[in-house]
């Protein structure tokens, strides 16, 4: 078993044993979603409030382990597994973070939930960017477009253009510990316009590539 890997199941027995731990101080009614400003507006039972994240983190990670067995380009996979690795490690932090926040507000901690996420979401996006520029050619990671999978050239030109937004975009998102009223949109706006550029970008490198 790769050293990554093991550590990926450190994290996945890491976060149902917290849930464990806490489960039986924790209300039968747990509070589950925030809106933008913060305020709870959503609840669910217990049990998966306690238990869905890591249930989803382990769904996750099955397919992620999947990938690279079954990508008809798996070899491309393989020239940058180490970077693909560390992103399911980050983003299984990511998951764990996003699920202690959740427990600890409903153990009776009180907190800014949005403000908390942005350091971690704009972490991720930065690393996401990283992921972007080692990416090569395949049919599940990176920016997938009929015209980048239909190049290598154009895969790589507008990978590497989307590697350079993402990981402005996951600037910006930090910003949002600045600037709480609006830290949501700081977080949703660039990324939104970020995936929506990449894929007309690779649109118009194809077809200057075609003339």
């Amino acid at each position: 078993m790769r050293s990554s890997e093991k550590v990926i199941i450190a994290i996945i027995v890491l976060s149902f044993l917290i849930g464990l731990f806490f489960y039986p101080y924790i209300p039968e009614v747990v509070a589950s979603h925030w809106d933008a400003q913060g305020v709870v507006n959503g609840y669910m039972p217990k049990f998966w409030g306690v238990f869905l994240v890591p249930i989803i983190s382990l769904g996750l990670v099955l397919l992620f382990l999947l990938i690279p067995k079954i990508d008809p380009l798996k070899a491309n996979i393989e020239k940058f597994r180490k970077y693909f690795d560390w992103f399911i490690i980050i983003f299984l932090l990511f998951l764990l973070y996003v699920n202690m926040l959740t427990i600890l507000w409903n153990l009776g901690a009180r907190f800014n939930m949005v403000q908390l996420m942005i350091p971690a979401m704009g972490l991720l996006f930065f690393y996401m960017g990283l992921l972007l520029q080692k990416a090569k050619r395949n049919w599940f990671i990176g920016i997938r477009t009929p015209w980048t999978m239909s190049s290598d050239n154009v895969w790589d030109k507008t990978h590497k253009l989307g590697a350079k937004l993402f990981m402005l975009a996951g600037i910006i998102a930090l910003l949002g510990i600045l600037l709480p009223r609006i830290a949501i949109w700081l977080v949703l706006v660039p990324i939104i316009l970020v995936s929506m550029y990449t894929i007309v970008y690779s649109y118009f490198v194809y077809k200057r590539e075609k003339k």
